[in-house]
């Protein structure tokens, strides 16, 4: 069966995707000829690419990070160059600090770029950890005077231009929708929770056993319900993590996110909610939104900026949801009379899920790696 075959594909591939891909934070503020920036990186990050654990116990202290603040200067700006139209400019790092994010500890390098004249077009070529991370992500915040503007650099965009003198707020919205629809697609944990509320959608649940639903406008008005209540639930707490109103723990989320995963799995083997599943999707969906916010919220960029960098992204996470609903929603649909439907895909399928979710949940509730990739 297609639609079980796409499961077990994905048992197989998606346990390296358990934990929250990871980011760093780059600021730049244009100051005529010269570029002031500052630069967060995780410090597990930078233990992958150069090693800061001297002693070998799983334990990052200040002292090993200071022991290779020069190594990671010279790591960080190899990865990163700046040039103003065609020409490139100097960076030296001033100082390191350390800060935390939502999602750990990071390196903090306050650095200078010197251009060597007025920049009228900043050119931004950025190489951090794609060769070891290729869902790593740059978040840009680009300041001149009072206007902010912002980007995200990836393994697919590493380079990005920005005209000093006029800077297009349709280029921030549309890289934020872009990255927006692609978070949901990889977002692995956010598609299978998806898929388990839409797996018995085209069912209906009478006298103890599953039957096919009928006309597909009364399906698809199911789905609507569920996928609408999951995307204002989500939208309601992501607006409030990303305003920096409601803070939580990125463990605390990313843990109850896989458990809601596992939760939604079972639902479908022992259902007990068959008729109000949107109540579910909402009530799960708050939790997820927290998980989207973790794109946004340590950017730490002005209001104006965030509001349209938060809807932009919004609109692509609901592109990216109902594109998935397109594909999945009329293969389910035509799938529903076979008596296999019920037994091998909603069940299979739904046993996939609980197995995924479960690994998940263990790696990131006790931060175990139980897979090396």
């Amino acid at each position: 069966m297609p639609v079980l075959m796409i499961m077990v594909l994905l048992l197989l591939t998606v346990p390296a995707w358990a934990h929250k891909p990871s980011d760093s934070y780059l600021s730049l503020a244009v100051q005529n000829d010269h570029v002031e920036g500052q630069w967060d990186i995780a410090l597990r990050d930078l233990d992958s690419a150069i090693g800061l654990d001297g002693d070998g116990n799983g334990q990052i202290t200040w002292g090993e990070v200071r022991n290779k603040h020069k190594e990671i200067s010279v790591y960080a700006l190899s990865r990163l160059t700046l040039s103003a139209d065609t020409e490139t400019c100097s960076a030296e790092v001033l100082d390191q600090l350390i800060d935390d994010h939502t999602d750990g500890t990071y390196s903090v390098l306050h650095f200078r770029a010197d251009c060597g004249q007025a920049i009228q077009r900043l050119h931004a070529d950025y190489q951090l950890l794609f060769d070891i991370d290729a869902q790593h992500k740059g978040l840009l915040r680009l300041t001149q005077g009072e206007h902010t503007s912002t980007a995200i650099f990836s393994r697919e965009t590493r380079l990005h231009a920005f005209s000093i003198a006029e800077q297009s707020r349709w280029d921030e919205s549309r890289q934020f929708i872009h990255e927006g629809i692609w978070h949901i697609w990889l977002g692995f944990d956010h598609v299978l929770f998806l898929l388990a509320l839409l797996l018995p959608a085209v069912l209906a649940r009478k006298e103890g056993h599953w039957q096919a639903a009928g006309d597909f406008s009364s399906v698809l008005w199911n789905v609507v319900r569920i996928v609408t209540a999951f995307t204002v639930a989500h939208s309601l707490t992501l607006s409030l993590a990303a305003l920096d109103v409601v803070h939580l723990p990125s463990r605390l989320v990313e843990s109850t996110i896989a458990a809601s995963v596992v939760l939604a799995g079972l639902g479908n083997l022992y259902p007990m909610m068959t008729s109000r599943r949107w109540m579910v999707a909402f009530g799960f969906g708050l939790i997820h939104g927290f998980g989207f916010a973790a794109v946004l919220t340590d950017l730490g960029l002005p209001h104006d900026s965030l509001l349209l960098s938060l809807v932009s992204f919004n609109v692509g996470v609901e592109l990216g949801q109902l594109a998935i609903v397109a594909v999945f929603l009329p293969l389910t649909y035509l799938l529903r009379h076979t008596w296999s439907y019920p037994r091998l895909v909603l069940t299979g399928g739904s046993l996939t899920v609980i197995v995924i979710a479960l690994v998940w949940f263990t790696e990131r509730a006790f931060d175990l790696r139980l897979f090396p990739l």
